[in-house]
């Protein structure tokens, strides 16, 4: 008989927040945004915006979640709930089934 932590698969992530890909998509983000400040002159609050949303958005689909591991894992299993629907038949426990022999 063996005991597994219930936090068991943190010690396995960076920080014990992130898998590499999360990292490597928030790096993504943080690039392109640094590309963008010397790309883009900032005169207005228009191109402020153009020039943090990379960095915003990536942030946010790496943030953590209580019950998911991130934003984007529950967006991930949101998508496949609502388009691979499952049709499940539950007859209870106490039905008879004409074709069964019992």
């Amino acid at each position: 008989m063996y005991l597994i932590p219930a936090n068991s698969k943190k010690g396995q992530l960076i920080f014990n927040m992130f898998r590499p890909i999360d990292l490597i998509i928030f790096a993504i983000g943080a690039c392109t945004t640094l590309i963008l400040m010397f790309a883009i002159q900032a005169t207005t609050m228009f191109a402020l915006v153009i020039k943090l949303a990379p960095i915003v958005i990536t942030a946010l689909l790496v943030m953590p979640l209580p019950n998911y591991h991130n934003v984007m894992m529950f967006l991930k299993d949101v998508i496949d709930f609502y388009s691979n629907r499952r049709i499940y038949v539950w007859k209870g426990w106490c039905v008879m089934n004409e074709y069964s022999k019992d």
